[in-house]
C-alpha cells in the first residue's frame, strides 16, 4: 500500500496549489522591492544601495525558477518518473543559490569601483525610505515564505525565504552605513559596506546549495523524525513482531520510508498483510504525503524481533 499524496490520480495536491499562489506572489514582492531599491539608489547614489538592488533582480529570477519547479513538483507520478517529481524543488533551491553566488559577484565588483574612485552618497530623505519602505516589504514577506514553506514541506519556498531573510540584513546594515557615510563624510565608507554585502550574500549561496544538495542525495532526515517514525511503529505493532532496516528520506513535501517487518513464519499471508495495512496506515496519519514500503520476513536466529530506535546500540 502506498499513501497517494495527490489523492486521485492527475488531481493537483491542495498544497500544491497554495505553494504555486506564494511563488507567484513572490514574484510580485520582488518587482515592488527593486522598484523601490531602485530608486533609493538612484536618488542617494549610493553604491551599496545600487549593489542591493541588484540581488533583488536575482529575488526576481529565483522566484520564476521557484513557481517552475513547484509547478514541476507538484505533477503525479507517471512512467518515467515513478517516485514524482518532488526534487524539482531541490533543482530550483540548487540554482537559486548559484544566482545568489553570481549576484555576490556583481556586487563584489560595483564596491571594488567605489573604492578605487570613493563618492560621498547624498542624503536623500525619500530614497532612505524608498529603501526603508523595500526592507518592511521583504521582512514580512521573509517571515510568510518561511512559515509556509516549512509547513507545506517546500524545499523551494523555504530557500526564497531565507533568502529575502538575509535580503533584508544586508538592507538594514546598507541602510546605516549609507546614513554614516553621509553624516561623517567618510565616502570609503559607502563601497566598503558594499563589498561587506556581496561577501554576506556569498555565505548564503553557498548554504542554500549544500542543504539542496543535501536533498538531492537522498540525505537521512533530522533525528526527530526518525524517533517520530520508530514511535509511530512500536505503538502499532503486535508484541510478537518486530522490525529493523529503516530508512527515511524526504522527496519535496513527499517523504519514503521503508523498513524489514518480522513476523513469525506461521503467520498467514493474509495476517501479515493486515498488519502491514495498519502500519502504513498509522505512519500516514501520522506524517503526511508518505509512501510506505514493507519488507516482510520471519523471525529467524539471524533476524530477531527489534523495536529499538534507529541508531541504538545493539
Amino acid at each position: 500500500m502506498q499513501i497517494d499524496p495527490a489523492g486521485a490520480a492527475g488531481t493537483p495536491h491542495p498544497d500544491a496549489l497554495t505553494t504555486g499562489r506564494l511563488a507567484v506572489a513572490t514574484i510580485a514582492v520582488g518587482m515592488a522591492v527593486f522598484g523601490l531599491k531602485s530608486l533609493a539608489a538612484y536618488l542617494t547614489g549610493s553604491v551599496a544601495l545600487w549593489s542591493d538592488a541588484l540581488e533583488s533582480i536575482v529575488n526576481i529570477v529565483a522566484a520564476l525558477a521557484a513557481l517552475i519547479a513547484i509547478r514541476v513538483a507538484a505533477r503525479p507520478p507517471d512512467a518515467s518518473h515513478l517516485f514524482g517529481h518532488g526534487k524539482a524543488e531541490y533543482l530550483s533551491a540548487v540554482a537559486e543559490g548559484v544566482l545568489i553566488v553570481v549576484a555576490a559577484f556583481a556586487i563584489l565588483r560595483e564596491a571594488w569601483s567605489g573604492l578605487i574612485a570613493p563618492q560621498p552618497p547624498e542624503f536623500a530623505v525619500t530614497g532612505l525610505l524608498a529603501s526603508a519602505a523595500a526592507t518592511l516589504l521583504n521582512g514580512g514577506w521573509a517571515a510568510v515564505l518561511i512559515r509556509q514553506g516549512r509547513r507545506l514541506r517546500s524545499a523551494a519556498l523555504t530557500a526564497d525565504g531565507h533568502h529575502l531573510l538575509g535580503d533584508v540584513l544586508t538592507s538594514i546594515g546598507v541602510l546605516a552605513g549609507v546614513g554614516l557615510a553621509t553624516l561623517t563624510g567618510l565616502a570609503w565608507l559607502d563601497p566598503l559596506l558594499a563589498a561587506a554585502v556581496g561577501c554576506y550574500v556569498i555565505w548564503i549561496g553557498w548554504r542554500l546549495v549544500s542543504r539542496s544538495v543535501a536533498g538531492l542525495m537522498d540525505a537521512a532526515p533530522d533525528d526527530a523524525l526518525l524517533q517520530r517514525i520508530h514511535d509511530t511503529i512500536a505503538a502499532t505493532l503486535p508484541p510478537e513482531a518486530g522490525y529493523h532496516a529503516l530508512r527515511a528520506r524526504e522527496a519535496g513535501r513527499e517523504r519514503f520510508i521503508e523498513f524489514h517487518l518480522t513476523v513469525d513464519g506461521t503467520m498467514p499471508v493474509t495476517e501479515a498483510h493486515r498488519l502491514c495495512d495498519r502500519l502504513e496506515a498509522a505512519l500516514g496519519q501520522a506524517l503526511a504525503d508518505t509512501r510506505v514500503t514493507i519488507h516482510v520476513e520471519p523471525v529467524t536466529p539471524e533476524r530477531p524481533n527489534d523495536r529499538r530506535p534507529p541508531g541504538a546500540p545493539r
